[in-house]
């Protein structure tokens, strides 16, 4: 059934779209009066419109009387073979006493070819796609872009009978291959259709997206990096969301912030669904290159690209943006005088408080319990001291009215 649904609605999309390009077609509206469109390496016929019937023509190539190879003039009109870009031009036909009876351009071209169409979506109300054409046509081009819309029950997971919305996908011409859907709807999918149209014909392509597959946000906004204080071996990093996203409870995104010393290659990545971090690790004395990207927090589409990048250095607090001066002084310097990239052993009088702290816990839990063993192990030995003591006084009785009772006479033990 769902198969039979979505064959439909193609079926429907096709229809409207060759409708809309058979018209179009027919206009004829290309340009100036006495233009002749016709088909690179096909056989093209110009025919004299001022001429009598069955009377001589003299046909004039550009205003001169030698005419392209392999054309033939046949009773009053001109035939062109495998006609190439050159055989473009002004074409005229004049009577025997060179009078001008007509003329026309000839231009020549090729047909449209299905173009290619990528859609995305910087948030999740405005849908945006871009075309490109797959063939080289030579001649005037018009693109006529529109969309059908369907819903799909994400609860239940099944295609279910909504209003169906149809309508212009707007282009922009300050923007050309491109159009835009305003007001689009997240779980939504789209049929995108994208005709291209030129004096010859027209060719279209449909192209099904899902909002929520295709969202891309924009990259976020006003990145800084920024030393923190008392702290020489941390970075504060902090952002804004784009602006072109509306930041909602239902709508939020999560972030990707990477950062590596400006001498490495190697990237450090952190992952959040804040708006700043610390870097713990940064190392004393080098620039670190830091950048941010964005993508829906439920994970829905793809990765923003990187904001540009910000320089900081953990020592100095400069925050830098990078330039060719600063790359090539980098480079510049030698080997020998690079910083090593070994954990900073610097006096623990200039390490973080938060780390000492953590320390002096850590001794204390450790004593305590080391403490705690040798008290219980002391207490063992002296229970089984104890013990040991009460058990030797009651040997030591019995022993002794034994040695009593073997002392007496015979006849009082009895």
């Amino acid at each position: 059934m769902l198969t039979l649904v979505s064959c439909v609605g193609r079926v429907v999309v096709l229809l409207a779209a060759v409708s809309v390009t058979t018209s179009i077609t027919m206009s004829g509206e290309w340009g100036e009066e006495g233009v002749t469109y016709a088909q690179l390496g096909k056989e093209v016929i110009l025919t004299c419109a001022g001429a009598s019937p069955g009377s001589s023509v003299e046909w004039r190539w550009n205003g001169g009387p030698v005419l392209p190879e392999d054309s033939v003039v046949q009773a009053g009109q001109l035939l062109l073979s495998h006609t190439q870009l050159s055989s473009e031009g002004v074409y005229s036909c004049h009577d025997t006493s060179g009078v001008l009876l007509s003329s026309t351009v000839l231009r020549l071209g090729r047909l449209p070819g299905k173009p290619s169409i990528l859609c995305t979506a910087s948030n999740y109300e405005d849908l945006s796609c871009f075309w490109a054409s797959t063939v080289e046509t030579f001649l005037p081009t018009r693109y006529i872009t529109s969309y059908r819309s369907g819903s799909l029950d994400v609860e239940s997971k099944k295609q279910r009978s909504l209003p169906i919305v149809e309508g212009p996908c707007i282009q922009d011409p300050a923007h050309p291959f491109s159009c835009t859907i305003h007001q689009s709807l997240f779980w939504t999918g789209y049929w995108i259709n994208v005709t291209e149209v030129n004096p010859l014909g027209s060719n279209f392509r449909l192209l099904n997206v899902i909002m929520q597959g295709i969202i891309k946000p924009d990259p976020p906004e006003h990145l800084r990096v920024e030393p923190v204080p008392s702290v020489p071996n941390r970075l504060q990093v902090s952002w804004e969301y784009p602006s072109s996203w509306t930041k909602e409870f239902h709508f939020l995104l999560k972030f990707r912030l990477r950062y590596r010393p400006v001498t490495s290659t190697s990237w450090a990545m952190v992952e959040t669904a804040n708006v700043s971090e610390v870097i713990t690790d940064a190392f004393l004395g080098l620039l670190h290159v830091v950048q941010v990207s964005a993508k829906d927090f439920l994970d829905a589409g793809n990765w923003s690209e990187w904001t540009p990048e910000v320089w900081a250095m953990p020592a100095t607090g400069q925050t830098l943006v990078p330039s060719e001066t600063a790359t090539a002084a980098i480079k510049a310097e030698s080997p020998a005088e690079e910083p090593s990239l070994a954990p900073n052993n610097g006096p623990i009088g200039h390490s973080d408080p938060t780390e000492k702290v953590a320390v002096l816990v850590s001794l204390g839990v450790f004593a305590f319990f080391v403490l705690a063993v040798i008290l219980v192990f002391a207490f063992l030995m002296w229970v089984r001291m104890k013990k040991h003591s009460k058990e030797a006084t009651k040997n030591h009785d019995l022993l002794a009215a034994a040695i009593h009772m073997k002392a007496l006479p015979k006849a009082q033990i009895l």
